[in-house]
């Protein structure tokens, strides 16, 4: 009964099927008319007989039998409208029949008609466009039946996929991935054809097309053939540089998906986890999370697959016997295992990429050198010799998040890896020659590593940075600073341990502050030597040099005469006399011999020259360095006569100059500073004061201005015990620098005969001094006529002084001159004073 049933309706349907093609005969006759317009109402009257009326699926696939032949002759049609409604047409036949596969022998000849020749193609681009998504839903309504048209469905893709239309490419990516997809069994024969025209249009200008060619690649090669992973790696790693995101999440997304369901993905796990593992450290946090979550779920699914090799360490992996970053989330052992087992393929590749010329490229991979890292923990061991080099290059690199990079990943290095085996390395390096990429790096493991595994070896890392070769490999800021920043590390890891090696850092950071004289280096070195100080408990960084100041100088001065200006160690001599403060006053029979030997006229005149500019400041502040306990004045007459004298006898030449300048200016700081006795004084007096008369002579105007003081002060301390010839000696060559060139030069001299008027008062026989006094007399009141109105004012001052020694004699040699000077008005008032002073005498 049914089957009758089936055949009537069979039979309505194709009664009904009949009326209608009889219906439409003449408008399909006009498909072939002259005149566009009648082509495109016929196409409509079809459209609107068909399609758009509510008929059985039955009949419209009778109908789509009888229309196909007319309808696909019309995508040839030169009308663009007719094109476009036929193929409208096609496809909504295709949607509305239960068998569309049907037409498939002459729609797929056609579409490789109008899309995949190389001569005959549809010239309108959105008319293409329309073909193509007339395909596109060919391949959802037939699916499988589609399998045997695969080189004409390829051939029409390698076409459409590089059109020049961008739409056109993101609809053939859609349609290719679709295909894939729905015919497996033998898609897989002809997927490579396609790869060539995907990567062709990978890096197309348009972010969409872009995303679409990835998305397309990852289905063609997921259902098509695995070896063509190798073809797309280079330009999918491209991709991860891309500035839109959603291009990259399109990589992250396709190269997860090969990592979980790629038929061949244990083949290519080591070219497509690093891949990943890249994403995991992009700058948008949603494409981090994907990545992450897609490298969980790789983990673990590997893990379950390998479950039987993975059993004791499954068991063993919940107690963690290693040190592990703080604030980190270990991975599981799947993602561990699988980065362990392909970390010996991949860090060479890494390693190239992180000295690549493209600085993105460099970023990216110091990136991925820190999760490398993150997740083989202690398997990096035996890779630690191209690590290290890697690192040293990627140090040295000028872009700062690179060097940032690579300081993260050494310091994984000194969580992960046994202290005895990096420290080898490095120091072997250092030894040989260091660098700023060597120090930064050492820095850096030192600070991932602990104050336990390190304790053994912190002998040799404080004897590796005193040495001469390390810690006076450069000058350059950059190298001192990270030459700090090691001992600094060091004493923030090891804290008290650091006892140990308080001398070798201190050698150190001698050698930094005497390398780059520079504040706020300086400042740093200070710093850290409190901190050195503060990690034992001692009271500031003076307690340091007052345990190994002994041993400092003996450091220095092991090769003091060989020292020239070249010589580093006479800075390091520097630095520690004035590092030390307080404490030098404790080693004066250590310091005083080094000066002595490196001051003799025969050495080095810069060296010299420097070392007395430090001798000066210190005596200036006597006090608190030199004097601190008291024991000065047993080394002030070898200071004199062996160091001080001796650089005071005239050489030829400017550097000689300065020397003598320095010289009386580290006498002038030891009067100044009034530690010097009467007794000492009249020691050194004969030896002294000769060299003291030649300075006033000299060129230098501070020499001669410090020359006029040290004459004063020597005056004031042992003037009264000068006989009258030691006394006459002084007075002309003071009387000649009133005619110097310099006002302060002139103030100071005529101070300085002030002072020897007081000490010429006490002789017992002032008639041995009339003479001396007629000519001293006579040259001050030449003066006293100055054009400088505040030198008149001083020397007259200088005359009342002087006049108590032979008022009468002044008084002539007044009136004498009272007539020749511009204005009387400073001779009456000196005469005036010599009448009071008389007035008070009687």
């Amino acid at each position: 009964m049914a089957a009758v049933v089936m055949v009537e309706g069979e039979t309505a349907e194709a009664e009904q099927a009949a009326a209608v093609c009889q219906a439409l005969s003449r408008h399909i006759n006009c498909l072939g008319n002259e005149s566009k317009s009648s082509r495109r109402r016929a196409l409509e009257c079809i459209r609107a007989g068909t399609v758009e009326q509510p008929l059985p699926s039955g009949v419209q696939q009778r109908l789509l039998a009888y229309l196909l032949r007319p309808l696909l002759g019309s995508l040839s049609d030169p009308a663009e409208r007719c094109r476009e409604l036929a193929a409208l047409t096609l496809a909504d036949f295709l949607r509305a029949v239960p068998r569309p596969f049907e037409a498939l022998p002459q729609l797929i000849p056609t579409a490789v008609q109008r899309l995949g020749q190389q001569d005959v193609t549809e010239p309108a681009e959105e008319l293409r466009l329309v073909l193509l998504q007339l395909l596109v839903l060919t391949v959802e309504v037939c699916g499988r039946k589609l399998a045997s048209y695969l080189e004409d469905m390829v051939k029409i893709l390698q076409r459409t996929i590089v059109d020049p239309f961008p739409e056109v490419k993101k609809m053939s990516c859609e349609c290719a991935a679709k295909y894939a997809k729905c015919t497996p069994e033998t898609f897989h024969m002809q997927s490579e054809s396609l790869i060539k025209p995907l990567m062709q249009t990978i890096s197309h200008q348009h972010s969409k097309v872009r995303v679409a060619v990835i998305q397309a690649t990852g289905t063609v090669i997921q259902y098509g053939n695995g070896k063509s992973v190798d073809d797309v790696l280079s330009h999918l790693a491209q991709r991860l540089f891309d500035d839109t995101p959603q291009v990259r999440q399109a990589v992250t997304e396709v190269v997860g998906s090969w990592l979980l369901e790629l038929r061949d993905r244990y083949s290519y796990f080591y070219k497509l986890i690093p891949l990943l593992l890249s994403s995991c450290s992009d700058e948008i946090p949603c494409i981090r999370e994907l990545a992450t979550d897609y490298w969980r779920k790789i983990g673990l699914q590997w893990q379950q697959e390998n479950e039987d090799d993975l059993k004791d360490k499954l068991d063993w992996s919940a107690q963690l016997s290693i040190r592990y970053p703080a604030g980190v989330e270990r991975p599981c052992l799947g993602c561990r295992e699988l980065v362990f087992r392909n970390l010996s393929k991949v860090l060479p590749a890494v390693s190239r990429d992180m000295t690549d010329w493209v600085p993105a490229t460099r970023v990216k991979a110091s990136q991925l050198l820190i999760l490398l890292l993150l997740h083989a923990e202690d398997h990096i061991t035996q890779h630690m010799e191209l690590l290290l080099s890697t690192m040293y290059r990627s140090c040295s690199d000028e872009e700062t998040s690179v060097v940032q990079n690579s300081v993260k990943a050494a310091e994984l290095i000194g969580t992960f890896v046994d202290p005895d085996v990096f420290l080898k390395l490095i120091l072997t390096a250092l030894e040989k020659s260091a660098s700023t990429a060597h120090l930064i790096v050492l820095s850096a493991v030192i600070r991932g590593s602990s104050v336990q595994v390190l304790h053994p070896h912190v002998l040799r890392i404080g004897a590796t940075l005193a040495m001469p070769d390390t810690c006076q490999a450069s000058q350059k800021v950059e190298y001192l600073e990270h030459l700090l920043g090691c001992v600094q590390i060091l004493i923030t890891v090891c804290g008290k341990q650091c006892s140990e090696i308080n001398l070798p850092l201190l050698k150190v950071l001698v050698t930094i502050a005497s390398l780059m004289p520079d504040q706020e280096l300086e400042n740093k070195v200070e710093k850290t030597l409190t901190s050195l100080a503060a990690a034992q408990n001692l009271d500031n960084f003076l307690d340091l040099y007052r345990q190994h100041i002994s041993e400092l100088i003996g450091w220095v001065a092991d090769k003091q005469h060989q020292w020239t200006n070249y010589s580093v160690q006479h800075l390091q001599f520097e630095t520690i006399i004035i590092q030390s403060g307080p404490v030098l006053g404790e080693s004066l029979h250590e310091v005083f011999p080094v000066l002595k030997t490196c001051l003799q006229p025969n050495r080095d005149p810069e060296m010299r020259l420097k070392v007395f500019t430090m001798l000066s400041k210190l005596l200036l502040n006597a006090n608190e360095t030199l004097d601190s306990q008291g024991h000065f004045s047993s080394y002030l007459e070898m200071l004199v006569r062996d160091i001080l004298v001796p650089n005071l006898l005239w050489h030829a030449g400017r550097t000689a100059a300065a020397i003598r300048t320095t010289a009386v200016s580290c006498l002038w700081a030891l009067l100044h500073s009034k530690m010097i006795t009467l007794e000492q004084a009249l020691g050194v007096y004969e030896d002294l004061m000769p060299k003291v008369i030649a300075a006033l002579d000299e060129d230098s105007k501070m020499t001669r201005l410090l020359a006029c003081r040290i004459v004063s002060s020597i005056l004031k301390v042992c003037g009264n015990h000068l006989n009258p010839d030691e006394l006459n000696k002084l007075y002309p060559e003071l009387l000649k620098r009133l005619d110097d060139g310099s006002d302060e030069v002139r103030i100071a001299a005529a101070k300085a005969l002030s002072v020897w008027f007081q000490c010429a008062g006490i002789l017992n026989d002032q008639s041995l001094m009339k003479n001396h006094l007629e000519f001293l007399y006579r040259g001050l009141l030449v003066h006293l006529d100055d054009p400088e109105s505040n030198i008149q004012k001083l020397l007259l001052d200088v005359l009342k002084i002087g006049s108590f020694l032979s008022p009468s004699l002044l008084t002539q040699e007044i009136e004498a001159v009272k007539h020749k000077h511009r204005s009387p008005y400073y001779c009456e008032q000196l005469l005036q004073h010599i009448q009071a002073l008389n007035g008070d005498a009687s």
